[in-house]
C-alpha cells in the first residue's frame, strides 16, 4: 500500500494534513484535473461495509480524507497513525479560500432551496473574489442527466455537493464520468452551517473531539446513526486481531 494511505476496514484513507490536502487540490485545480474527493467518517465506512456498490465507489475516489476522530483513533489502534483529522467542513472552507484567492468558479448544489440561497449569499460576502458558477437545491431527480449537463455548462473548478451520503458520492461519480475537469466533493450538511441555519460545535467541543455528542444533544434523532460508532470500533478490533495473526 502507498505509504500515504492508511487502510481502515478496506477503505484507503490519505494520510495527509489539511494543508497538504489543499496544496495537492490546488495543483489539480490549476491543471484542470478531474478530482473525486471524499471526506469519510466511521458512519460512512460502516455503510460501505454493508453496501458493496458504495464500497467500490469509494475506492474510485482520488482522495479520501479522515473526517472524524473515530478514524484517527482506529488508525492508531491499527498501528498506522493518521497525522491529523481533516474535518470535511474545514476542508470545504479551505477550498473556498483557494477559490477566492485564485478566482476559481464554484457551483453549489444541494440542501433546501432557502438554505442554498442563503448559503450562497453568505459565501459571496465571505469570498468576494470567488466566481459563482451557479447553484441549485438538492430536491430533484438525482438520476436526471439534465442537471449534470447544467452544472457542466457552468464550467466549475469546484463543485460542492450537499446531498448526504451515499447519494452525493453516487452523483459525483456520474458527474465526473462526463465532465472535463473539476474538483467535486460531498459536503453533507455543510450548507446548513454556511447558511446560518445550523451552528457548528463550539471550538472547545471541537478540540475535545466530542462534536458527535454536541450533535446528538442538538438532534436526538441522530441516536440510530450514532450506533455505527461502537460497531465500527468492534470491526477495527477484528481487523487488528487478523493482522496480528499474520
Amino acid at each position: 500500500m502507498d505509504e500515504k494511505k492508511v487502510s481502515i476496514l478496506g477503505i484507503p484513507f490519505d494520510n495527509l494534513t489539511q494543508i497538504e490536502f489543499l496544496t495537492r487540490l490546488l495543483i489539480r485545480m490549476e491543471k484542470q484535473q478531474k478530482t473525486f474527493l471524499v471526506t469519510a467518517n466511521p458512519e460512512i465506512v460502516m455503510y460501505a461495509k454493508e453496501d458493496p456498490a458504495y464500497f467500490d465507489l469509494l475506492l474510485k475516489a482520488d482522495y479520501i480524507a479522515p473526517d472524524g476522530i473515530g478514524i484517527v483513533r482506529a488508525a492508531k489502534k491499527l498501528n498506522m497513525p493518521i497525522r491529523e483529522r481533516v474535518p470535511g467542513f474545514d476542508l470545504m472552507l479551505g477550498l473556498l479560500d483557494l477559490s477566492n484567492t485564485h478566482r476559481k468558479r464554484v457551483f453549489f448544489i444541494g440542501a433546501q432551496e432557502e438554505v442554498i440561497e442563503q448559503a450562497v449569499q453568505n459565501a459571496k460576502k465571505r469570498w468576494p473574489d470567488m466566481i459563482l458558477a451557479g447553484y441549485h437545491h438538492g430536491y430533484f431527480d438525482h438520476s436526471d442527466p439534465k442537471m449534470i449537463e447544467q452544472v457542466k455548462a457552468s464550467k466549475p473548478d469546484l463543485i460542492l455537493v450537499a446531498f448526504g451520503f451515499p447519494r452525493q458520492e453516487k452523483w459525483i461519480y456520474q458527474y465526473l464520468k462526463s465532465a472535463d475537469y473539476g474538483i467535486a466533493v460531498g459536503v453533507g450538511g455543510s450548507f446548513d452551517v454556511l447558511s446560518g441555519k445550523a451552528k457548528r460545535a463550539p471550538k472547545l467541543v471541537q478540540k475535545l473531539h466530542i462534536e458527535w455528542l454536541y450533535r446528538l444533544m442538538k438532534q436526538p434523532s441522530r441516536y440510530q446513526r450514532m450506533l455505527a460508532l461502537p460497531a465500527f470500533m468492534k470491526k477495527v478490533n477484528q481487523q487488528k486481531r487478523k493482522e496480528q495473526k499474520k
